[in-house]
Parts: structure tokens; C-alpha cells; sequence
């Protein structure tokens, strides 16, 4: 999951300007059978206007992930996204800390 985890730093929130894993929007990431890979993830917010550009960035970098074949990227609101759920490195660049 390591290298699913460091493609998915390559999609950022374009508002934001972070990457998905530093905002905490990645919830969960198992891999259901060989090959196919169920991300759990949100948004900062439900009305986010990027949410089928971000979900779809996410599907997109972890197929390219080594053996990856099938990505599917739930979108869930709960348990809602909070600012504490960001990395600490993402809460300094955006003035949290």
C-alpha cells in the first residue's frame, strides 16, 4: 500500500493545494481480491465543486500503482472531514499551526 499511498500524494485538492493523503481525505485502502483495490475516502466539504475531478484523480493514480488493476474510490461523508484529520506538515502550509 505504500506505493498507492505515495501515488495518491501526486492528487491535490486544486482549492486547497494539498495533496488528498496530507489533507486526510483517504479513509481506507485494502485490496478486496488480487489486483483489485477499494479506496474509502471524502471531501473537505459535501459540496465540494472538484469532488468528481479529485475522485476520479484518485482512482487514476492508484491504478498506476504496481499491481493494481481495479481501483474503486468510495466517496463517504461520514465521519465528516475536520482540519485535525490533516497532516501536520499540510496544517503548517495552510496556517493551522
Amino acid at each position: 500500500m505504500d506505493d498507492v499511498r505515495a501515488k495518491l500524494q501526486s492528487v491535490y485538492d486544486p482549492e486547497i493545494g494539498v495533496n488528498v493523503v496530507d489533507l486526510g481525505l483517504i479513509y481506507k485502502m485494502e485490496e478486496r481480491e488480487e489486483g483489485s483495490l477499494y479506496i474509502e475516502m471524502t471531501m473537505t466539504t459535501p459540496g465540494c465543486p472538484a469532488h468528481d475531478m479529485i475522485s476520479e484523480n484518485v482512482e487514476w493514480a492508484a491504478a498506476q500503482a504496481s499491481g493494481v488493476a481495479m481501483v474503486y474510490v468510495d466517496v463517504v461523508w461520514d465521519p465528516p472531514w475536520s482540519p485535525d484529520m490533516m497532516s501536520i506538515d499540510a496544517r503548517r502550509e495552510l496556517g493551522f499551526v
